[in-house]
């Protein structure tokens, strides 16, 4: 019997992801393959969908637009000064902080640059307005425990780790 993505499946996939010029974007490493809760919105909507119903050892190409992957780029980069961070705080290019807006809510950004006096910020994430375009090989997929699919997502040998 053959199995196939559904919901509440934990997937192992290999996959190569680049852009519209073809340059390798990102890529699982050998025998390190992506582990995602099908279901779970754990990978971006537009490969999720595109798994829906795969074979275990089946691989596909995919493309992903902006919408169903990262989003449209809005606005813009801006440099804020480093002592809005705290002193302590390890920033380094690429990582996620999370801002608060006045009434409490939570506004990711990314940053993009580091100076001494100032930190760039950008509401975006890097791969925003950037069409994925994705080359993936199902390894394997199981069922999901009930910790998992309560978790949202798969957890690896030896249970739960957060």
């Amino acid at each position: 019997m053959t199995h196939k993505i559904t919901a509440n499946k934990v997937v192992s996939l290999s996959y190569t992801l680049r852009d519209d010029d073809g340059e390798v974007i990102d890529q699982s490493e050998d025998g390190s393959p992506l582990l995602y809760l099908h279901g779970g919105q754990n990978i971006v909507p537009g490969l999720e969908e595109q798994l829906e119903g795969v074979a275990e050892g089946e691989s596909l190409k995919a493309t992903v637009s902006p919408e169903k992957g990262y989003g449209p780029r809005i606005g813009e980069a801006q440099q804020v000064p480093r002592n809005l961070f705290p002193a302590d705080a390890e920033l380094a290019a690429g990582m996620q902080v999370v801002a608060h807006d006045d009434e409490g809510r939570q506004i990711p950004f990314f940053v993009t640059g580091i100076t001494e006096e100032t930190i760039t910020v950008d509401p975006n994430h890097p791969l925003a307005g950037e069409t994925l375009h994705f080359e993936v090989t199902v390894d394997s997929l199981r069922d999901a425990t009930e910790e998992e699919i309560t978790h949202g997502h798969p957890h690896g040998p030896g249970g739960h780790h957060h």
